[in-house]
């Protein structure tokens, strides 16, 4: 069982990682934008994440997003989305890849 656990959880952040901000040419995986990820005994999904900045004029688009790629894992139940901005985002976040990418490295 902990084994599956552990590939449904390797699905969802391969999905994650197919979700950008449109602004930005990065993932929101890769940007830090994903805080948690709960995955419960029904492989109900609980995601909390943040944007780069609380007034993203894309943020429902975003959402929407995450919401629908994590959905279409067909083991997955509901999927939730939990917007927070605390902790605050920046860009210590970001994957290595990310930073190379924006040129933060």
């Amino acid at each position: 069982m902990e084994n599956n656990s552990l590939e449904l959880e390797e699905q969802i952040i391969k999905m994650l990682k197919m979700v950008y901000d449109p602004e930005i040419p990065v993932n929101v995986y890769d940007l830090g934008l994903i805080y948690d990820v709960d995955v419960d005994d029904f492989k109900n999904v609980t995601i909390v994440m943040t944007l780069t900045a609380p007034g993203c004029p894309l943020a429902d688009y975003i959402i929407e997003d995450v919401k629908m790629k994590v959905e279409s894992i067909p083991e997955i139940g509901n999927v939730e989305v939990k917007l927070v901005f605390e902790p605050v985002w920046h860009k210590d976040l970001m994957s290595e890849e990310a930073k190379l990418e924006l040129g933060f490295l």
